[in-house]
C-alpha cells in the first residue's frame, strides 16, 4: 500500500509516494524547477495564484506516478502540507476572488496591531494564545477595508492546502490547527474566535466545514480522479501548516518534544501542554497536529530570520566562494567562543524574537591583531546557534523544557559545527532524520486513513541518522552565549 504527501511551499510544489510496508519513499518530485513567481504590487505585499499551487501539484503528480512504476490501485490515503497563513477567498461557484495573501505579505501588520489593542492583550493572548498580527483574519480584514466589492462576493475563506483538498474533492473544509493559524480559533471557548469576528466585522458563515486533522474528511471526485490519473474516492486524510507539520514529520507530538530548521531562516517548534503564551508575543502558539479539546497539544513557534542567509552571505563576501564544508573547516581552525568575536545574525529584516525590533546584523568585538576569516565564520555558525537558545529561553518560560531536537538532515544541520554549537548552547541532543514535508503527510495520510493503528506505528521506519550530545566545549559556548546575550542591543 501506499499513500501521497503533497507539500505546498510558496516557492515549489512537492508530490511524494511513501510505501507503508517499509517507510520508505518510492519517488518524488516537485514543480516547478525554478521557483514560483510572487506577485508583489506594492512593497511588503505578496501574493499567489491559488491555481498556480493546482497547476504545479498536478505536474509534480504526474512525474511521481510516471517514475514510480506501482499498481494506483495500491495508493490508499493523501495527505496535505501547505505555506501558512495565506487567504484564499472562494465565492459561492468555489472560484477564487482574488490572488492568495500569502504568508511573507505585512500589509496587515497595523491592522492586526489596532485590533490587539483594542480586544485587549487579555483577550488576544488568553483566549488566541497570540496578537491578531499580521495572521489570516487580519490579511481578511484589510480585504473588507480595501477591496468591499471584492469582499461581498467571498462565500468562504480558506488556507492554501484547504484549496488543494478542495480541488481534489469538491469539499470545502478546514481544521482546527488551520484555523489557529490564522489567529481564528477560541481556545477557551474550543470554538472560532467570534469575539475577534465581530471585532473584524466577519461572518462565522465564512469559516468552512471544520474537519479533524486525521480523518477521512472526503474524497478524491470522478472528474478529478480521471484528470490525475488516479483512482477515485481516495481520501484525503490530513492537511497541516507547514511546521506543524514538520514537526509531525520528525515524530514530534507530544510535550517537551522540539522540532527544528534552519534553511534561509530558521525555525524552533515546540509542543506544550498547557494553554500558555508569550506576553510579548515573540514566539507564537498554534493549535499542533493533535490537539484536541480533551487533550492539549499546543505547537509553539520560534523563527528566526538570519539564519543560512547569512552562511551564504558570508559565502559569496567573505569565504571566496568556497564550497560550505570548506567553510566549515574553516571554522572550526579555532575554538569555541571565537576568542569573543560575537556575531548577531539579524540582518533578514525585523525579528519578531526581538519584539519586531531590526537591529541589522552584527559583527562585535573584532580585533585586527587577533581574527582572522576562521573566527569570523565560527562566530557567524555561533550567533545563529545562540540566536535559537534565546528563542528557547521563551519557551522555556512557557513550560517548555527541551532535552532532544530533531531535525531534517539539511541545510545548517549538514554543518558538524553548528548542530555540535546547537547542541552545547541547548544542552540537549540532537537527532538527524532523513524526511521532509511531503513525506510526513504521507504518514499522516496513513494515520488518518486508520492504515497505521497509532503514531508509534507511523514512525516504526523513520530512522534516527546521526545522534549529537553536548561535549566538552559546552561550558565554553555557554560562556559565548552569556556574553553574547549581555551584549545584545535591540
Amino acid at each position: 500500500m501506499y499513500t501521497l504527501g503533497i507539500d505546498v511551499g510558496s516557492s515549489s510544489v512537492k508530490v511524494s509516494l511513501l510505501n507503508l510496508t517499509n517507510g520508505k519513499c518510492v519517488a518524488s518530485a516537485f514543480y516547478p524547477s525554478e521557483e514560483m513567481p510572487i506577485l508583489a504590487v506594492k512593497a511588503g505585499w505578496a501574493e499567489q495564484e491559488p491555481l498556480q499551487w493546482w497547476e504545479n501539484m498536478k505536474n509534480a503528480l504526474a512525474d511521481v506516478l510516471k517514475n514510480a512504476a506501482i499498481n494506483k490501485a495500491e495508493i490508499k490515503a493523501i495527505g496535505i502540507s501547505y505555506q501558512m497563513h495565506g487567504l484564499v477567498a472562494l465565492d459561492k461557484n468555489g472560484d477564487v476572488v482574488r490572488p492568495s495573501i500569502i504568508w511573507c505579505d505585512s500589509r496587515a501588520v497595523e491592522i492586526g496591531d489596532k485590533a490587539f489593542k483594542e480586544l485587549g492583550s487579555d483577550y488576544c493572548l488568553n483566549s488566541c494564545l497570540n496578537s491578531p498580527g499580521n495572521f489570516t483574519a487580519s490579511k481578511l480584514k484589510w480585504v473588507k477595508e480595501n477591496e468591499p466589492e471584492l469582499y461581498a462576493t467571498i462565500d468562504k475563506i480558506m488556507l492554501p492546502g484547504d484549496y488543494i483538498a478542495y480541488r481534489l474533492t469538491g469539499e470545502k473544509q478546514t481544521t482546527v490547527t488551520g484555523l489557529s493559524e490564522g489567529i481564528m480559533w477560541d481556545f477557551k471557548k474550543e470554538n472560532v474566535a467570534n469575539d475577534l469576528f465581530d471585532y473584524y466585522g466577519f461572518s462565522s458563515d465564512l469559516i468552512p466545514e471544520i474537519v479533524p486533522v486525521f480523518s477521512e474528511q472526503a474524497k478524491v471526485s470522478d472528474t478529478i480522479a480521471a484528470e490525475l490519473g488516479i483512482p477515485a474516492g481516495i481520501p484525503v486524510s490530513y492537511r497541516a501548516g507547514d511546521q506543524p507539520n514538520n514537526a509531525f514529520s520528525l515524530n514530534v507530538l507530544e510535550p517537551g518534544e522540539v522540532a527544528a530548521t534552519a534553511g534561509t531562516s530558521g525555525v524552533v517548534y515546540g509542543v506544550n501542554d498547557r494553554l500558555a503564551r508569550d506576553e510579548q508575543s515573540r514566539v507564537n502558539t498554534f493549535a499542533h497536529v493533535n490537539h484536541n479539546e480533551e487533550q492539549k497539544r499546543l505547537g509553539v513557534l520560534l523563527c528566526i530570520n538570519g539564519t543560512g542567509i547569512l552562511n551564504s552571505w558570508l559565502r559569496r563576501n567573505v569565504a571566496g566562494g568556497i564550497d560550505y564544508p570548506a567553510m566549515n573547516d574553516e571554522a572550526m581552525k579555532v575554538s569555541a567562543g571565537a576568542d569573543g568575536l560575537l556575531f548577531y545574525p539579524f540582518g533578514n529584516g525585523a525579528e519578531r524574537v526581538l519584539g519586531n525590533a531590526n537591529p541589522g546584523a552584527e559583527l562585535k568585538g573584532l580585533s585586527f591583531n587577533i581574527h582572522n576569516q576562521s573566527h569570523v565564520l565560527r562566530a557567524a555558525q555561533e550567533g545563529i546557534a545562540f540566536s535559537f537558545r534565546y528563542g528557547v529561553d521563551i519557551m522555556g518560560e512557557m513550560g517548555i523544557k527541551t532535552s532532544v531536537v530533531r531535525a531534517g538532515k539539511a541545510n545548517m544541520f549538514l554543518s558538524p559545527l553548528f548542530r555540535q554549537t546547537m547542541a552545547n548552547v541547548l544542552g540537549a541532543k540532537i537527532e538527524l532524520y532523513d524526511t521532509d514535508g511531503a513525506l510526513g503527510a504521507a504518514r499522516g495520510a496513513a494515520l488518518g486513513a486508520g492504515l497505521y493503528k497509532n503514531a508509534s506505528e507511523a514512525f516504526d521506519n523513520l530512522t534516527c541518522l546521526e545522534t549529537i550530545q553536548p561535549n566538552n566545549e559546552k561550558n565554553a559556548v555557554e560562556d559565548a552565549y552569556k556574553n553574547w546575550k549581555f551584549n545584545l542591543k535591540f
